[in-house]
């Protein structure tokens, strides 16, 4: 998830993969769950058990704020996903054929726009694969985008965002502990959820689902009209991290705790 490209994977998913009939997870308690889409029959008849976590990610170039939190979280779910049995191979095996691919095709991000080219991207994609299969006995290509999303934190005594399975409370930035009265609470903050797509080696699409994280923006209270700033210590919380993971590899790895707290 390092680096190059980090947003959501309409783009490129659209590319990679035809639309999956998807098999959607209803929630029982907590209605912002993300409705995760699974190809179960074709996971069946080849079961994942060896993947690889790209550096780079399905759309354009994440914010730079954003790109310090990327190793953690990308450490975090490695560790989750060998906790459950699955071999994760070196990021710098994708890296290294990835460098090579683009010395051959061309970087498929626009330097000044930031916009990808779709076409690059797929044949990078495809040769990178192809390299792979070659050398190693790969399954999957697990894609991990942070994706930023605006939400509104609820009026009444206890102010809670909620969204893709996890509930959130304010945090204030400034001098002072309290917020003014006539703070606009129906006005939407920043907010992030891990975004974890994956791909077979034919670069079919067999799983995409997402989980909270937390909010990056904070309630500025030097703030005359109440307003958002952007947090100083951007998803630091490491069990928020560790409960977006769960949510977002539900049920590709099963988690109890889904669908997350109301």
């Amino acid at each position: 998830m390092l680096g190059l490209m980090k947003t959501a994977v309409r783009g490129a998913a659209a590319v990679l993969a035809a639309a999956l009939v998807a098999c959607a997870g209803g929630p029982t308690y907590n209605p912002t769950v993300f409705p995760y889409e699974i190809e179960e029959e074709r996971l069946a008849a080849d079961p994942v058990k060896t993947v690889i976590i790209p550096h780079v990610n399905l759309g354009s170039p994440s914010r730079n704020y954003l790109e310090p939190v990327e190793p953690r979280l990308d450490g975090l779910l490695t560790r989750y996903l060998k906790d459950n049995g699955y071999e994760v191979l070196p990021q710098r095996l994708f890296r290294q054929h990835w460098t090579t691919a683009v010395r051959a095709f061309g970087d498929p991000v626009d330097p000044t726009t930031g916009r990808v080219n779709m076409k690059t991207f797929t044949r990078l994609m495809q040769s990178v694969r192809d390299r792979l299969a070659e050398e190693t006995d790969l399954d999957a290509f697990l894609f991990t985008d942070i994706v930023e999303l605006e939400v509104p934190f609820s009026g009444g005594l206890k102010h809670v965002a909620r969204w893709d399975g996890v509930s959130r409370r304010p945090t204030l930035d400034g001098p002072g502990s309290g917020v003014t009265a006539d703070f606009d609470w129906g006005r939407p903050a920043a907010v992030a959820s891990l975004q974890v797509t994956v791909f077979d080696m034919e670069l079919k699409r067999v799983f995409v689902s997402r989980g909270g994280l937390d909010a990056t923006d904070a309630i500025d209270t030097r703030s005359s009209s109440g307003g958002y700033t952007r947090r100083r210590n951007i998803l630091e919380n490491e069990s928020y991290l560790e409960e977006g993971i769960r949510l977002a590899l539900h049920p590709l790895i099963p988690w109890e705790g889904w669908p997350g707290n109301p």
